[in-house]
């Protein structure tokens, strides 16, 4: 079974950061870091902020280290981690994940 994980980060170095950590650890196969604009609740007023969106590639069993680990270097008190069941996917490509996360 394989998740991909929706992360945000305050900034493009923290994404990368982040992105880095999770790929020498192995935690996943890739991580894609893409530009947002976010608007949110937070602290009873509408909010608004530039993040850094983050797609992770893993498979199902690592989540929960995955997810402790971010928090555990994220700067958000509450962070954006998110899990997505991967029900359909290029064999070769989840193959690859299987390969490549430990």
């Amino acid at each position: 079974m394989y998740t991909f994980v929706y992360i945000t980060a305050s900034s493009k170095e923290e994404a990368e950061k982040i992105a880095r950590a999770l790929l020498e650890k192995k935690l996943a196969a890739c991580v894609n870091i893409f530009p947002i604009k976010s608007f949110f609740w937070w602290q009873n007023e509408i909010q608004s902020a530039e993040e850094y969106g983050m797609i992770v590639k893993t498979r199902s069993e690592k989540f929960s280290e995955l997810r402790d680990f971010v928090k555990s270097i994220h700067s958000y008190t509450v962070p954006c981690i998110c899990a997505f069941s991967v029900e359909r996917g290029l064999r070769e490509f989840l193959d690859w994940i299987d390969k490549t996360v430990e």
